[in-house]
């Protein structure tokens, strides 16, 4: 694995997406910190080294997948920016697998095809599901689900951040049914990496 995109990327994360305080979660929890990762995934440099450095885990423990997706909002620029960083490195190496991505609503559309998945969607195929933090794991599981309804087989589920809250891993993995479940950071790194940068 590439540590360098790795780590500017856990520098970002630190610096832009966390904050120390007291917040309320989406799951009703209250939390002495809060990790908004959207606030570095949808920066220029922050979604470029975000698609380098979730490419880069996918290649080191060689997983074999045709797209990347997940829930719509938080994996939207994940998604796009893996999507993204495959096609550059085929370029750079020729026979490289490029990867194409597919975003879930969060219910299906009222008009039109009344599609639950934009993008990428062929039945038979192997998927990474994406997430940007996990705390239940629930938006992480819709994705799951909503994945293989549609026939795909989910290969592999990284998040950016593990909160590491007693429930969400075991229920993730349960949903994945023996998919492994990937991590770049846990919250705990972040935490560190954010308390280290204001001791500057």
């Amino acid at each position: 694995m590439t540590l360098a995109h790795r780590d500017a990327l856990l520098k970002m994360l630190a610096r832009i997406s966390f904050r120390l305080g007291n917040f309320k979660l989406s799951s009703g929890a209250t939390s002495d910190y809060y990790i908004d990762c959207r606030t570095t995934t949808l920066t220029g440099e922050g979604g470029r080294l975000t698609g380098l450095a979730v490419l880069d885990l996918i290649r080191h423990h060689g997983i074999e997948a045709r797209a990347v997706g997940g829930l719509t909002l938080g994996a939207d620029p994940i998604v796009c920016n893996t999507a993204a960083a495959s096609a550059w490195h085929a370029l750079e190496v020729p026979g490289s697998p490029v990867l194409d991505g597919f975003l879930v609503r969060k219910a299906e559309k009222s008009h039109g095809t009344g599609r639950r998945i934009e993008g990428f969607c062929q039945p038979d195929t192997p998927v990474v599901i994406v997430d940007d933090v996990c705390t239940t794991g629930a938006s992480t599981i819709t994705a799951i689900e909503v994945a293989r309804e549609a026939g795909m087989h989910v290969a592999a589920v990284v998040c950016l951040v593990e909160r590491e809250e007693a429930k969400g891993r075991p229920a993730v993995e349960a949903a994945a049914a023996g998919a492994p479940f990937y991590r770049l950071f846990s919250a705990n790194d972040v935490r560190a990496e954010h308390v280290s940068h204001l001791a500057l």
